[in-house]
């Protein structure tokens, strides 16, 4: 499958549509390429290989937030049923959150200093939250849930 992806910040655009401006990095529609196969994704859930334990992000949904009171949920995100390493040689770099294929926000974590995940509070009840992790070594990974 070709996927458009920004060739400045390596934002992917989900909904096949290149935007004027990236919006991570504001860089032009002009930097949008296709890419074939860039997302990667665990062929069986159910039987994933340790490669695929390490980089797939686990998604869990909270529906009621312990922060904010009242219409908002949690969304708590690792990367890996076999926590990812966080080493300068082998590193999550990046974790971006969609919600129904448009972009919410992105994370950049450290290596050596911070864990390999991210959370985020939703406003929204409904929808499919879509993740993409990206390992310095393996790629982009992909996994949703419904809300």
């Amino acid at each position: 499958m070709n996927t458009l992806v920004c060739n400045v910040c390596g934002y992917v655009a989900l909904n096949g549509i290149a935007p004027e401006k990236c919006p991570v990095c504001q860089a032009p529609k002009q930097s949008f390429k296709e890419q074939a196969d860039v997302l990667k994704v665990a062929a069986d859930k159910s039987k994933m290989t340790e490669l695929e334990k390490k980089h797939t992000p686990m998604i869990v949904v909270v529906k009621s937030c312990g922060l904010i009171p009242g219409g908002c949920i949690d969304v708590h995100v690792k990367i890996g049923e076999i926590i990812h390493p966080m080493t300068a040689e082998h590193q999550i770099q990046t974790i971006d959150f969609y919600l129904d294929k448009e972009f919410l926000s992105r994370v950049i974590l450290t290596p050596e200093k911070v864990n390999p995940a991210a959370g985020m509070h939703l406003k929204a009840n409904s929808g499919t939250l879509t993740v993409i992790s990206s390992c310095n070594l393996h790629g982009k990974w992909i996994n949703d849930a419904v809300l």
